[in-house]
């Protein structure tokens, strides 16, 4: 054995033999394991790699490998050099991860088709390619069915990338972000697509900041705080009781029982002989007059002998009568007479018939902040319930979109209203089977309710900084792509990584530019250009404050 070895040739000091390269080759695939390989890149084992060795492999790029009877392609998901070469002549090993996304394979007809998933994996040392144009333009083709431009491929601006608008509206989706990323002139650009392409659209969109106004001129019912009419009988007992009632848990209990019985009383007297065909319940949405209820309040505050057992009686007394009188709550009391319009605010809000305007922008940012989860609680309650009743054959499918959802299905239960909650998470756990959709915006996704974020078909990934918020999008996302959500957090504005059933295939986008003049109000305020000059006078101040005093812009 001591011969053998003395005359075998000493191949310790030889260096790694640099592969054999195929044009356009940046590497070879060194291990498999899933849906994950790694690739050696070109330059490993050369003392002195040239820059341009890895210049075209970038952190979420598309790349390709032949396999042994098709194409496949993945993204990079993360790059790393060890030994980094030296003067003393180190070796360098740069390696890359890839998440496989698909596989390009030829058909039954003879024509070759892109398919997520792998059916066949390349086989180690098989070559890694850059995609090329043409690989993109099969793999982000046209979709046959109903599709909508949207904006351009990260890879190729001359690429249009386009939203799957069946796959988008019968299951939910989400547009995630944070503040600056884009996300309001990104839904401006879906919804506006959405709506040019399918004019008898129906879509209500919640407005917490009265922002979208501008975004869609021509197209959109524009409700405010002044315009808005949503008559208090149509509230739910708990949304009345969040109202009317006490938030010291005892005192709210004693009021509710006070005021459910009234109520009940008060639609029975109100429907007349009607109430006899009729299942009537405090929930059950027909007119009552709110005289009614205050005169029985009061004839039952009447009976007791004892002072403490009013206090009750008379705290609602006095909220309602507070209520009443303050002009920030006249959506509610507004209206001299009392009638059942309840298919005309159904109409306006839901857009039936459209005539000409398919999206109903609710400006609620003028809504009282003690109530305006109850308001929204009441619209989503409206809409879903509304879908609930209608024949499946003859239903009339709609959008909602809900921006800051955060404020309303927070991850955190103690901090948002139940009733609001609920409302939302029963679209998005039932709301597809009756043809009500969902699209959440917010810029905090770690602070929204995950199992309602889940519920996400599709999702477009803005840029995210947060750690904790990139965690939760990965977890919640409909299929992973690390390769592409590796650079959320270095995203440019007006791009997104677009997942999921909305997308032919996972990819980065830059939305398309939009019109300033469709933009929505809520850029950022310019600060040096506003400090430039004094031209702000009393007049000015007078505007603001009688705004401020009569809760209107």
């Amino acid at each position: 054995m001591d011969d053998v070895r003395a005359s075998a040739p000493d191949n310790t000091a030889e260096r790694p033999r640099t592969p054999i390269r195929v044009e356009g080759q940046v590497g070879m695939v060194a291990a498999v394991s899933g849906f994950k390989l790694t690739c050696v890149l070109f330059g490993a084992g050369e003392s002195k790699a040239s820059i341009a060795d890895y210049e075209r492999v970038q952190i979420g790029a598309l790349i390709k490998m032949p396999t042994p009877s098709t194409l496949a392609f993945g993204f990079i998901d993360s790059l790393v050099l060890h030994n980094p070469s030296s003067d003393d002549g180190g070796q360098n090993l740069a390696m890359a991860e890839v998440e496989l996304l698909g596989e390009l394979a030829v058909n039954g007809s003879g024509a070759a088709v892109f398919a997520r998933g792998i059916s066949v994996y390349p086989v180690l040392g098989s070559a890694v390619f850059p995609a090329s144009a043409d690989d993109l333009a099969s793999i982000y083709a046209k979709p046959n069915s109903w599709s909508l431009p949207i904006g351009s491929l990260h890879q190729d601006p001359s690429k249009i990338a386009y939203l799957i608008s069946q796959e988008f509206l019968c299951k939910h989706s989400a547009i995630l972000g944070t503040t600056g990323s884009g996300k309001s002139c990104a839904l401006t650009i879906i919804l506006r697509s959405l709506l040019s392409a399918h004019p008898n659209g129906h879509v209500v969109l919640l407005d917490p900041h009265g922002e979208y106004g501008p975004a869609f001129p021509g197209m959109a019912e524009r409700i405010t705080t002044q315009t808005l009419e949503l008559p208090y009988w149509l509230l739910s007992f708990e949304e009345m009781t969040e109202v009317f009632c006490s938030t010291e848990p005892i005192a709210r209990s004693h009021e509710a029982n006070i005021l459910k019985d009234i109520i009940v009383g008060a639609k029975r007297e109100f429907l007349g002989t009607q109430a006899s065909d009729l299942f009537i319940t405090v929930d059950t949405p027909t007119p009552y007059r709110m005289s009614t209820v205050l005169q029985r309040i009061s004839e039952g505050m009447g009976r007791l002998d004892k002072p403490d057992s009013t206090l009750p009686y008379l705290r609602l007394l006095t909220t309602i009568e507070t209520l009443r009188a303050d002009q920030r709550y006249g959506f509610l009391f507004g209206g001299i007479t009392l009638r059942d319009n309840m298919p005309e605010i159904i109409s306006r809000l839901l857009r039936i018939p459209v005539n000409g305007k398919p999206i109903t922008i609710l400006d609620i940012s003028a809504v009282p902040s003690e109530i305006v989860n109850v308001v929204v609680s009441l619209i989503c309650r409206v809409i879903f319930d509304f879908a609930l009743w209608s024949d499946r054959e003859s239903a009339v499918p709609l959008l909602l979109v809900c921006d800051e959802a955060h404020r309303y299905i927070p991850r955190d239960e103690s901090l948002g209203f139940e009733p609001t909650r609920r409302s939302i998470s029963r679209i998005a756990k039932e709301g597809r089977k009756y043809g009500v959709s969902l699209c959440l915006v917010t810029q905090r996704p770690s602070e929204i309710s995950e199992s309602i974020l889940s519920q996400c078909s599709t999702v477009f990934a803005m840029r995210m900084t947060n750690e904790r918020d990139q965690n939760l999008v990965r977890r919640t996302l409909p299929e992973t792509a690390a390769g592409l959500l590796s650079t959320l957090p270095t995203l440019r504005q007006q791009e997104a990584i677009a997942i999921g059933e909305g997308v032919t295939h996972p990819m980065r986008i830059r939305f398309a530019d939009l019109d300033a003049k469709y933009r929505p109000k809520g850029q950022a305020t310019n600060f040096p250009r506003e400090w430039e000059d004094d031209k702000k006078g009393r007049d000015f101040l007078k505007t603001i404050i009688h705004r401020w005093r009569w809760q209107s812009h």
